[in-house]
C-alpha cells in the first residue's frame, strides 16, 4: 500500500492509510528521505492514526526515518499513536527515542512551526 506524501508550505505530511508491510515501511522511507530533498521540507509529519499495532520493524523504521530526516535538516513528528498501541510499545521496549510526537496533526504542525522557528533563531539545541 503506498502511502500519499501531501506537501504544506516547507512541510511534508505522510499519512498512512492501513497496515504496512516491511516492504511498504521501506519504501515510505525511501520516499519521504526523497521528497525531503526534492521539496527542500523543513518538516516531516507520519501520521499513524489509523494503525492498531506498530511491530518492532515498524518502530525501528519510523525511528530510522526521523534519524534520516534530520541529518537532511528536517523534523519530523509522528502523530496518532493510539494508547494501545503506545501500552504495547512500552511493555515490547519498542522506542522512538529522539523522535518528537504529539496527540494529532494539528499538534504535529504547531510543533514543527516552532521548532522551524527555534531554527531560524539560531537556537539549534535539539
Amino acid at each position: 500500500m503506498k502511502v500519499p506524501i501531501l506537501k504544506q508550505g516547507n512541510f511534508l505530511i505522510a499519512s498512512i492509510q492501513g497496515a504496512l508491510t516491511d516492504t511498504d515501511l521501506t519504501s515510505l522511507q525511501e520516499n519521504l528521505v526523497c521528497s525531503v530533498r526534492d521539496n527542500r521540507s523543513k518538516g516531516v509529519i507520519i501520521d499513524v492514526t489509523v494503525l492498531d499495532v506498530m511491530d518492532s520493524f515498524a518502530a525501528r523504521t519510523l525511528r530510522s526515518i526521523s534519524i534520516m530526516t534530520r541529518l537532511m535538516g528536517a523534523n519530523l513528528v509522528i502523530v496518532g499513536i493510539q494508547p494501545d498501541v503506545a501500552f504495547t510499545m512500552v511493555q515490547l521496549g519498542l522506542k522512538l527515542d529522539g523522535t518528537m510526537t504529539s496527540l494529532d496533526l494539528e499538534d504535529g504542525i504547531a510543533m514543527l512551526k516552532a521548532a522551524d522557528q527555534n531554527q531560524e533563531r539560531g537556537d539549534y539545541g535539539r
